[in-house]
């Protein structure tokens, strides 16, 4: 199991520093999110063990037992959708939140920094693909979010999420991706340290690095199938 997961683990690697090379980027431009979801601390120490610096939960209590039965991994990432009253179990534990998509939540994160005297980076999530079943702010209201919630003590704004709709065919991706790399750039332009765009996961992170990806969330690749 150790060896199928790191042999997994090398492959997507690999797939990342080609995607990267043949957009004519530096692999080290991208960082590689193992999304952890729903597999046990036992299973996710494997990655660990195999070299992986940068783990994604999108269950906010999950994400505070995950952390606290393995300590010494390098930077969590909160990746799903956070309520207001469970930020509790993520401010101060996550490196990054992804997934910030409205003030009232950024003001809560904010506030909970400040109690511990630090300040928690975030991700403004969008909305490109318009779907009612995907959180995120829609893309017309991307910046004023990304301007009223840099303005407050305590967070700062790193970027921007999203997720494409969902397709067996990669290519399908490209549009969305696009369009937030675009959104992403009048971002950056105002917010000059708001530069990075986490989107892509297992069926179509490669698409996600030629569109300008920074971050990618894979997880299925990685630990194979989940159970939920």
């Amino acid at each position: 199991m150790i060896s199928d997961v790191a042999a997994r683990l090398d492959e997507v690697r690999a797939r990342v520093a080609a995607a990267a090379t043949t957009a004519g980027r530096s692999p080290a431009e991208v960082t590689l999110v193992v999304v952890s979801k729903s597999f046990s601390a036992d299973v996710v120490a494997q990655v660990l063990e195999a070299g992986a610096t940068d783990l994604g939960e999108n269950r906010a209590q999950e994400l505070r037992e995950k952390a606290i039965a393995l300590p010494d991994v390098p930077r969590w990432h909160f990746i799903g959708h956070l309520q207001t009253n469970k930020t509790r179990h993520v401010v101060g534990t996550a490196h990054l939140i992804h997934s910030v998509d409205r003030v009232g939540l950024a003001e809560e994160i904010a506030r909970r920094a400040r109690t511990s005297s630090r300040s928690q980076d975030v991700l403004i999530e969008v909305n490109v693909s318009g779907e009612a079943t995907k959180h995120g702010v829609e893309p017309p209201g991307a910046l004023a979010l990304a301007e009223q919630v840099a303005a407050l003590d305590g967070i700062e704004v790193k970027g921007l999420m999203t997720m494409a709709p969902f397709s067996n065919d990669p290519e399908a991706s490209r549009p969305f991706f696009a369009d937030l790399r675009a959104l992403g750039e009048r971002v950056g332009g105002v917010l000059e340290h708001a530069t990075q765009l986490s989107m892509g996961m297992t069926r179509d992170f490669e698409v996600a690095i030629e569109e300008g990806a920074t971050l990618v969330r894979v997880g299925e690749a990685i630990f194979g199938p989940r159970s939920r």
